[in-house]
């Protein structure tokens, strides 16, 4: 499919950032991905919008991988979506039955018309030939875009926000205790138990949400789905997988520790947590379980762990992090790649298979997005894909907003630290609804 590419170049780039996201408010599909300038190894571009639907795919689980594999070869282009987690019923026997306020599709793609990103303070326009003279008139629009201050001067309105907890303190510790005991009939030796919290009966501005959030976090992989009356508002801190040419990346993190007011005892904590034997141990298992999902595609011998337990800080938390790589044949299909990779260890456990089927009888709410994959697939089929963690999803139309937080139990869980990691990671997205200005 051919495009008409044009460059411009930008100045105030934070400004012209916000610009161009409320500029795509106006389409019923938008997704917009950020790297907030975050020093990675692996980056094709430093932000980027895609809107306005030319083709798209829109389906259950039910042979979603197939069904995505014929669309992307047929159409050959920029498709950009999601795969929720509930994919797993696809390529395993397994099952979610339990609640779904949120009732988003479980795998949407679509081809964009209209296709902008930022690299350095370059614009490029990728658009369809259909819409390419829309191009100079797209470009003065997003530039004379009124911005009305940003968050922090905006003076908050007060919300009668009530975000309400799917499961109680009691009936966590329980369920870590439930798990606890299939780690010690040694059914499973890890296991990420999510819990939600949710908003009912409420609207709240996803643009405004999704800034304060991303200002809160300012993580590399955030996003911003739109697709009609559904939202995700994604600050999310971990790559999923990402396809290179023939080499496969995927970055798992495991271990998490709150940043600290001063700079030795954020040095201290940090070094705390790179040595650990819990968190590392958290670590190490998803990173044998991620080379056992990559080898099954990879040419023999080319797994390799790049780093290992690597501690990385963010602006509300040390994470730690650790990148396996394979190399593949230049044939394989890319929805291979991630049929057999997919959901991510870091959001399942292990042994995978049997914490999935474990973790869905505990969990209260069936997870959807959350903990699935939001991306793009480049035309020559390369692709990159975040995990949905640190998000808030929200159904305008059902006036239902919701968000989720998990840590790994393993046989040195304790309930109590466990219950403290989840308040920790939902920090963030209480603060955002709270303190955002809502409609």
């Amino acid at each position: 499919m051919q495009r008409t590419i044009r460059t411009f170049s930008i100045g105030n780039l934070p400004n012209f950032k916000e610009q161009l996201l409320r500029w795509g408010q106006q389409f019923d599909t938008a997704i917009w991905l950020d790297s907030n300038n975050y020093q990675q190894k692996y980056s094709n571009f430093n932000c980027g919008l895609a809107v306005e639907e030319f083709t798209a795919i829109k389906t259950d689980f039910s042979k979603a991988f197939a069904k995505l594999e014929e669309y992307q070869t047929i159409t050959k282009d920029y498709i950009f979506g999601y795969i929720s987690y509930d994919v797993k019923n696809d390529s395993e026997k397994l099952t979610s039955n339990n609640f779904d306020g949120l009732q988003f599709a479980d795998l949407y793609f679509f081809q964009p018309q209209k296709i902008i990103f930022i690299k350095d303070n370059t614009l490029e326009f990728h658009y369809l030939q259909m819409v390419a003279d829309e191009i100079e008139h797209d470009f003065n629009e997003i530039c004379s875009l009124h911005i009305v201050g940003s968050l922090q001067n905006d003076k908050k309105l007060k919300n009668d926000i009530e975000i309400k907890a799917r499961i109680n303190k009691k009936q966590y510790y329980r369920k870590v205790t439930d798990i606890l005991k299939h780690i010690q009939r040694g059914d499973i030796y890890e296991a990420n138990f999510c819990q939600e919290f949710y908003i009912e009966n409420t609207t709240i501005n996803p643009v405004d949400v999704y800034q304060h959030l991303n200002e809160i976090s300012e993580p590399p992989f955030a996003s911003f789905l739109k697709i009609e009356h559904q939202y995700a508002l994604c600050a999310s801190p971990e790559r999923y997988l990402k396809k290179e040419g023939t080499k496969i990346i995927s970055q798992p993190i495991k271990g998490t520790a709150k940043r600290q007011i001063t700079a030795v005892e954020d040095a201290k904590i940090a070094v705390d947590l790179s040595t650990d034997i819990k968190e590392r141990a958290e670590n190490v298992m998803i990173v044998d379980l991620v080379r056992n999902d990559l080898s099954k595609t990879a040419k023999k011998g080319s797994v390799k762990v790049e780093e290992l337990c690597k501690v990385y800080a963010f602006k509300q938390v040390h994470q730690m992090i650790s990148t396996v790589v394979s190399e593949i044949e230049k044939d394989t299909h890319p929805i291979t790649i991630l049929k057999d990779t997919f959901p991510m260890g870091s959001m399942t456990g292990a042994p995978k298979i049997s914490a999935m089927k474990i973790i869905e009888n505990i969990e209260e709410t069936k997870r959807g997005l959350y903990s699935g994959a939001i991306g793009y697939f480049l035309p020559n089929g390369d692709f990159d894909f975040n995990v949905v963690i640190r998000s808030i999803l929200y159904n305008e139309e059902k006036k239902y907003t919701s968000f989720s937080v998990g840590s790994a139990i393993t046989i040195k869980s304790s309930g109590n630290k466990e219950f403290e990691e989840c308040l920790l990671k939902a920090k963030a997205m209480k603060n955002a609804l709270l303190n955002s200005k809502n409609k």
